[in-house]
């Protein structure tokens, strides 16, 4: 697991509540990503301290614009395992570019605390978008066996035998019932000669959250996608 950036420990966004003393003006202030835009600003009550809070929010919003930036993100990588291999095939195969939905083809690193809702880990982001770090590392897994005469990614020219399809159905922390990682990747061979799937499997791992902040929640999930890429890396080996 590889991290630059500050550290900032939790997640989920808390919001401040306070109520509204009388004569206050009243304004709604819609924001862009981040808090780092105002993009309108009404007064809906209120006297010549309305105006001037008016004046305050968009000298705030034109001092962002000019130059502010917001806080540097804590940035994550995945890290790729080693695998012993007990077969030498001399198949090349290529890794294809996961599918994943939309919560997790991103930056943001998945935090559940139920299974209908999800958050974000906050102050933290990935080093890329999510399915691109996971076909990388698991291409690089894939290279540290020694199994296969070529393993390679779309565009690197290799004369394919098979591809690795993978479906990235889970990947995140949950905090409900203890804090613990839980990745899922479901994969499929397929053979790139016919176009037919040789084998198709769900591979699941959990690994316990250590510590506390940011770097112990991906730790885990770090943890959780080693075994993972392993699994796979053994029953590709084996199948094909």
């Amino acid at each position: 697991m590889a991290r630059s950036g500050s550290s900032t420990e939790g997640h989920g966004v808390d919001f401040g509540r306070r109520d509204r003393q009388e004569n206050e003006p009243r304004m709604r202030v819609d924001r862009g990503q981040r808090g780092s835009r105002v993009k309108s600003v009404r007064v809906v009550a209120g006297s010549l301290r309305s105006s001037a809070a008016v004046l305050l929010v968009l000298a705030v919003a034109g001092c962002a614009a000019l130059g502010g930036k917001p806080a540097p993100l804590d940035t994550f990588e995945l890290s790729a395992p080693s695998v012993d291999a007990h077969v030498h095939s001399r198949r090349q195969i290529l890794i294809a570019q996961p599918s994943a939905l939309k919560a997790l083809d991103s930056q943001n690193i998945v935090i559940r605390p139920s299974d209908q809702s999800i958050q974000f880990l906050k102050g933290a982001q990935w080093a890329d978008r999510l399915p691109l770090i996971v076909q990388a590392r698991l291409a690089e897994t894939f290279q540290r066996s020694g199994s296969f005469a070529g393993v390679g990614k779309p565009g690197e020219g290799l004369a394919i035998d098979y591809q690795i399809i993978v479906e990235v159905r889970s990947f995140e922390v949950r905090v409900n019932g203890g804090e613990h990682a839980d990745v899922d990747l479901f994969v499929r061979i397929l053979n790139d000669r016919n176009g037919e799937v040789r084998a198709s499997k769900s591979f699941t791992a959990s690994a316990p959250v250590s510590g506390s902040g940011n770097a112990a929640y991906v730790g885990a999930l770090d943890n959780a996608f080693g075994q993972v890429a392993k699994d796979i890396v053994r029953w590709t080996d084996s199948t094909i």
